[in-house]
């Protein structure tokens, strides 16, 4: 088991104004599979995301990684396992819109101090981006600019990689071949690899399906 949540809950506001984004949720991932997190808009699936990879705090509940419970780390230790650990792909891409495609890739490893240029030469080839390499973000399709932000989340090697609706901003076509260079990624890598999306021709694609709604997981399978 690579990563575990266990019984982690999330709320904002108080009183009679709390919401509760996550209930007493849990789970448990395998390493090297692809799960996908299902649910509407407002299910809590960005949320548990974010949970999963340190960039927002429970309310309660714990979140192992590699038997480890993340948020018992320090601020600067919880900073390095987001750096070094997990890989971010948003939906909106998150590219720097005054770096070049090369540049905005090898961001997270220059905070690493530790670029491995010939790897990541090797992702562009496999993401098809080499020619695109000196281009800015406006000069790039969406579809290229998601293979860019996929890139850019495998530059420090990270054992997980966590897609916040990959495909949700790019239409069908393009959408198809990002599900299809994230399965190579996960195969020629090794990551583990989990996808929020509301897409169910998405999900399908998974090795595992996660449905959560109003806070609670309603289906582990």
């Amino acid at each position: 088991m690579l990563i575990e949540a266990k019984d982690l809950c999330k709320y904002y506001g108080k009183g009679e104004s709390e919401v509760k984004a996550l209930d007493n949720a849990c789970l448990s991932i395998d390493k090297g599979e692809m799960t996908a997190i299902v649910g509407t808009s407002g299910a809590g699936k960005s949320t548990l995301l974010h949970l999963l990879g340190g960039l927002d705090k429970p309310s309660s509940g714990v979140v192992r990684y590699e038997g480890e419970n993340i948020f018992d780390y320090s601020e600067r230790k919880l900073a390095r396992f987001r750096l070094k650990k997990i890989g971010f792909v948003f939906q909106f891409f998150g590219l720097v819109p005054e770096l070049t495609a090369w540049n905005n890739i090898i961001l997270p490893a220059g905070l690493n101090r530790n670029a491995d240029k010939e790897y990541i030469r090797h992702i562009c080839d496999t993401l098809g981006i080499n020619d695109r390499l000196t281009h800015y973000p406006s000069q790039l399709s969406g579809g290229q600019q998601q293979r860019v932000a996929i890139a850019r989340a495998l530059a420090n090697k990270p054992s997980v990689l966590l897609c916040d609706e990959p495909t949700g901003n790019l239409d069908e076509a393009s959408g198809k071949e990002v599900m299809e260079l994230l399965a190579r990624v996960r195969k020629e890598y090794g990551q583990t690899v989990i996808i929020i999306t509301h897409d169910s021709s998405v999900a399908g694609q998974c090795d595992r399906i996660i449905k959560i709604n109003d806070g609670k997981l309603t289906e582990n399978g």
